[in-house]
């Protein structure tokens, strides 16, 4: 089982990532550049979290080989490009559904929803067609067809239905409690 606990420690970091990736943008105070300016310091975590560990990691393994096949380097590169690309169009995305008047927290919600529910979709659907069952499609449980259906219901209900925020106070009425 400790598969299952170490897959729940990454749904809780990526759960918290789109909601802190959002307010990192928001606190560099920089509203046409801020997006690319939080970007920038998620490459700065990559790099500790992804290069150095591992290669710290490699470094103490007695037993270690450092022929990397040529193969496993451009899959590799490629999943990590792929990595890249998708969190810049998550501070893409948060950042249009916030210039469209979105509150800030209802697009942190909304886009890590469609994220989270779409991710697997796609990861089932490539990772079937990839790797067919024996006996072909046809052989596809029904339950794992409705675990795709619930999936994609179930993003499309809290990015529809999501709880609003409470109306934020008018700047005036903001100050005058202040200066109290």
């Amino acid at each position: 089982m400790n598969w299952f606990y170490l897959a729940l420690v990454t749904v809780a970091c990526w759960g918290l990532y789109g909601i802190f990736l959002h307010q990192g943008q928001v606190a560099m105070a920089d509203k046409e550049l801020g997006r690319y300016k939080a970007f920038l310091f998620v490459g700065i975590a990559y790099f500790l979290t992804a290069v150095l560990a591992p290669l710290v990691i490699l470094l103490m393994s007695k037993n270690m080989n450092w022929a990397m096949p040529p193969k496993g380097m451009w899959i590799s590169l490629f999943a990590g490009i792929l990595g890249a690309i998708g969190a810049f169009f998550v501070l893409l995305a948060m950042a249009s559904g916030a210039k469209s008047g979105m509150n800030p927290a209802v697009v942190a919600i909304s886009v890590m929803s469609i994220i989270f529910a779409g991710a697997p979709i796609v990861n089932a659907i490539v990772g079937i067609a990839m790797h067919p069952p024996k006996g072909g499609f046809s052989a596809i449980p029904i339950p794992f067809i409705l675990g795709i259906l619930l999936a994609a219901l179930g993003g499309f209900m809290v990015t529809k239905f999501k709880p609003g925020s409470a109306p934020t106070p008018p700047q005036k009425a903001r100050a005058s409690v202040l200066e109290r």
